[in-house]
């Protein structure tokens, strides 16, 4: 066993009880650590490639996602030598905003291309970027997750990743929390694993039986509605599932509730924001999720509208959170996540399920760092906003200065771009839109002023 991974279990071995601190609206503590973090979505699902080529064919602009770590990344960690590797270019403008009119500390930047980042990891080169990184400052190696080729980088460079490769896989894998939580007393969804087609209509059969309508598809890992359908209950798919759907093992066929179901009247899909030390655990917000029809994320709201009458659901949902953070910080996952849960509302009870856990820099990391950073205590929503016509990052920032909408420090409210996903002409395709402000309620009457702002040719989309 290698020195390092006698660090890794001394580690895990004297952490194996952290302490949970509560502290929704306020940033956490953060790493007191440099590091150098690669921004390639491309690894979330490992080596699975069918599931891999799905996402990039899915999620436009896949390449210019990792810009949204630039505004945070010194907030995770408070070194002064961080250095942020994207895969392309970010806008200049929105950089520029980050810096001198949020004054925020930013990261270094590297560009690496996709393809670029493959060779390297490949082929373990001595090219000038892998000396780069080996010269760098920074002792420590993170990205989306921590995958094999985290684990060939840190053979490159002699650094450290703060994650283990198996901690952070099998903190994503829905069956492997799916089981903690049935063992150990959660209530949990209805749920058959299915290994073929012939197997999910079996299975679908019989949640059909048990009162179910619909049932959903979930591969063991999955992200953005990537590995997981939602299909009738009835048993009779003609089509299986792709075949990443059993790349990790069996699918998950799982009862789907929903208004009118087993007596469910309502039901909501809040979510509880994570960070994860060796010594502590934070809870540090808490959001309801904005999802499509097709249950795929699209945003958030904080504090969650769901619960602002029911603290009994509440208090249910923050116990749940932390039992499960406990959870993954045995599995050896450290840094960011979300525990995100479904809650059914019938004649007069609610029930919490949890629903999984994100292992990684979420959809919600970036607008709630910057939202406990800027107005701590205070509301925010988040938006993935599709622009129709594909105006220029310098438009969409003008068109919010002149309004007095973009968001500065010390205002009470206002926008606040986290990131613009660029097309092939470097104009902005989609932008990631924080709006910070008192209530829920004046988050949403901003959104509605951004929308007329760019008359109305804004569409929602996908994380």
């Amino acid at each position: 066993m290698s020195r390092s991974c006698d660090v890794r279990s001394d580690l895990k071995m004297k952490w194996a009880n952290p302490k949970i601190e509560v502290r929704l609206g306020q940033m956490p503590s953060g790493w007191d650590r440099e590091v150098i973090f690669f921004a390639n979505l491309r690894s979330i699902f490992y080596r699975n490639q069918s599931q891999t080529q799905v996402l990039a064919e899915r999620v436009k602009g896949l390449e210019s996602y990792g810009g949204r770590l630039i505004p945070i990344l010194n907030l995770l960690f408070r070194g002064r030598n961080n250095l942020l590797v994207l895969e392309a270019p970010p806008a200049e403008s929105l950089v520029a905003y980050f810096e001198h009119h949020l004054e925020l500390s930013l990261p270094s930047l590297q560009i690496l291309p996709h393809a670029d980042y493959q060779e390297l990891v490949k082929n373990r080169s001595d090219s000038c970027v892998a000396a780069l990184l080996k010269n760098h400052p920074a002792r420590w190696l993170d990205g989306f997750v921590t995958d094999e080729a985290l684990q060939a980088l840190q053979e490159i460079t002699g650094k450290s990743t703060i994650s283990t490769t198996a901690g952070s896989q099998r903190g994503n894998n829905k069956l492997a929390l799916h089981e903690y939580l049935e063992q150990n007393g959660f209530k949990v969804f209805d749920t058959y694993l299915a290994t073929d087609l012939h197997e999910v209509n079996e299975c679908l059969k019989k949640l059909n039986r048990g009162g179910y309508r619909k049932a959903a598809l979930k591969s063991q890992i999955g992200a953005s509605g990537i590995g997981m359908m939602v299909v009738d209950a009835v048993g009779d798919l003609e089509a299986s599932p792709p075949e990443y759907y059993f790349h990790d093992g069996p699918c998950l066929v799982q009862g789907w509730l929903e208004s009118g179901c087993l007596g469910t009247q309502q039901v909501c899909s809040p979510s509880v924001q994570l960070f994860l030390k060796e010594n502590l655990i934070s809870l540090y917000d808490w959001t309801d999720q904005i999802l499509s029809n097709d249950s795929v994320h699209e945003g958030n709201i904080s504090p969650p509208v769901s619960l602002q009458h029911n603290e009994e659901v509440g208090k249910s949902i923050i116990e749940q959170a932390q039992e499960t953070a406990k959870w993954l910080h045995r599995q050896g996952y450290r840094g960011t996540a979300s525990v995100d849960f479904l809650v059914t509302q019938g004649d007069s009870e609610f029930t919490v399920y949890v629903a999984e856990i994100n292992a990684r820099v979420t959809g919600a990391t970036y607008p709630s760092m910057l939202a406990c950073h800027f107005l701590p205590g205070g509301a925010w929503l988040m938006r993935n906003l599709r622009f129709r016509a594909h105006p220029s990052p310098e438009q969409v920032l003008d068109i919010l200065t002149k309004s007095d909408s973009l968001f500065l420090p010390g205002h009470p409210q206002g926008v606040l771009p986290i990131n613009f996903n660029m097309d092939e002409d470097h104009r902005v395709a989609k932008g990631q839109l924080l709006i910070l402000a008192e209530s829920p309620r004046s988050c949403s009457a901003l959104l509605g002023e951004v929308e007329d702002l760019f008359k109305r040719t804004l569409d929602y989309d996908r994380d």
